[in-house]
């Protein structure tokens, strides 16, 4: 940097502009990962008045009381060919170990499972994307999805909408978070009991 500084200053006025925007122009954004991301849980008064709200535009997961945000975090949704249900569910079950039972991926493990729209749709840890990916579930960050799993019960609302209050403000001060770049597990891991104590210690397979 402290070279690239001085190159700069060794130049006319005109061309120090111009090689500064190119270089500003080719620095690439820093890749963060979900498994970096720990979001804070604000106090909670009433345990059981907390509530899910899901923000499909804004791919956007609020755990509110009232009107309160006790946890916000990027979540990833369903693709437009197999879109998350929209609507007001609740909790129907909690499973911290489980896995596909259908095809296609028959045996992928769902971390830390909350189901919300009968059994095929649920809340769950898995790779998190800034562009809608998933069929119709709704994946969470690691650390996150953990507190989420703990703090909320069977019978929860959870708020499915194309938009939520907080969208403009809280939504947009959350990283953008892409695990599209790292490696995929290779199956035989991922069909392991392996997997599932890696989630409960925080770590991806290949960290």
């Amino acid at each position: 940097m402290k070279k690239f500084i001085q190159k700069i200053l060794s130049l006319s006025p005109v061309a120090a502009i111009a090689l500064a925007l190119v270089s500003c122009n080719t620095v690439a954004p820093k890749h963060q990962t979900s498994f970096t991301y720990d979001p804070t849980v604000a106090a909670i008064k009433n345990p059981s008045a907390l509530q899910i709200k899901i923000s499909t535009s804004a791919q956007r997961l609020y755990l509110v009381e009232g009107n309160n945000v006790v946890l916000a975090t990027p979540c990833t949704v369903g693709a437009p060919s197999s879109p998350t249900p929209k609507g007001n569910f609740t909790i129907l079950s909690k499973q911290e170990h489980r896995r596909r039972a259908t095809e296609p991926g028959a045996g992928y493990p769902m971390t830390y499972w909350m189901s919300f729209s009968g059994p095929a749709y649920g809340i769950h840890w898995g790779f998190v994307k800034p562009v809608p990916a998933t069929h119709g579930c709704v994946r969470v960050p690691l650390k996150a999805v953990k507190k989420i799993f703990h703090l909320v019960k069977v019978g929860t609302p959870v708020q499915v909408a194309s938009s939520q209050p907080w969208d403009e403000t809280i939504g947009k001060s959350l990283p953008v978070l892409n695990d599209g770049p790292l490696p995929n597990p290779p199956m035989s891991y991922l069909l392991s009991p392996q997997v599932f104590l890696d989630a409960k210690l925080g770590k991806h397979w290949n960290f």
